[in-house]
């Protein structure tokens, strides 16, 4: 998909969907809602979904002109979507959300809003999940993994996790590419130079469909992908300050 050029004024929501039949056309709504009066733009990344999520989603497009939809030809996971959806998107700032609707749209425009405030610095605004409406297995190795990435990558993130984030276009196109990049933005940012800040954010449950993940699964690419960014870390050199001269 080729680069587009971004427009300064305008803020892109970036959900990656699979399977979200149920969630998603609820979940693009209440994004249009938290948006309302400000420049804004929705893009829903279908990664090749077997259900009806497409085509509720184009159901939706007559009463939101703002939202547009990305189709992926085959199945490449959420951090394909994401980025995907990043090269598509209009906006300097982009927000992205999870498509399960666990994220709350509503704290979406205050993360965009302190990265807007922020200096140029500032790539990358988390969210942290409090009060989280998932099992406790899930809860409990979510805070093991994230303890030992965060000692290990020195990220400054409490809950990587958390889909809900806000960040510069420019400076997610700066990372470096790989399948799970989405877990892993805070210490990419910190790599490419940029400081990230982090805020609270509410946390839903599931109310329809399945976790695309199990805690095995999670848990194996981990290992792997701790390792790829502790030797991009080793591997960093940056030039700063750079200058015409």
């Amino acid at each position: 998909m080729p680069d587009t050029a971004s427009d300064p004024s305008l803020v892109s929501i970036v959900v990656p969907v699979y399977n979200e039949e149920g969630a998603c056309a609820e979940l693009a709504q209440e994004i249009a809602a938290a948006f309302k009066g400000r420049p804004h733009e929705i893009v829903f990344v279908d990664d090749c979904s077997k259900d009806g999520t497409r085509a509720a989603l184009l159901a939706l497009k007559t009463d939101l002109p703002q939202l547009r939809l990305i189709a992926h030809g085959a199945n490449s996971g959420q951090s394909r979507a994401v980025r995907s959806g990043v090269m598509a998107a209009r906006g300097d700032i982009v927000v992205t959300l999870d498509g399960d609707g666990q994220n709350d749209p509503a704290d979406a425009p205050a993360l965009a809003d302190r990265l807007g405030a922020g200096p140029p610095e500032l790539g990358l605004v988390g969210g942290e999940r409090v009060k989280r409406q998932d099992s406790a297995a899930k809860r409990i190795a979510s805070r093991v993994a994230n303890g030992v990435r965060k000692r290990l990558l020195n990220d400054q993130s409490n809950d990587t996790g958390c889909g809900l984030k806000a960040f510069r276009r420019e400076a997610f196109l700066r990372l470096p590419y790989f399948d799970h990049i989405h877990r892993y933005l805070p210490a990419l940012m910190i790599r490419e130079g940029y400081s990230v800040a982090f805020m609270p954010v509410n946390h839903r449950p599931r109310t329809t469909g399945a976790s695309k993940y199990t805690n095995l699964q999670r848990l194996w690419a981990a290992f792997s992908d701790l390792q790829g960014v502790m030797w991009l870390n080793r591997r960093a050199r940056r030039p700063e300050p750079v200058s015409e001269i």
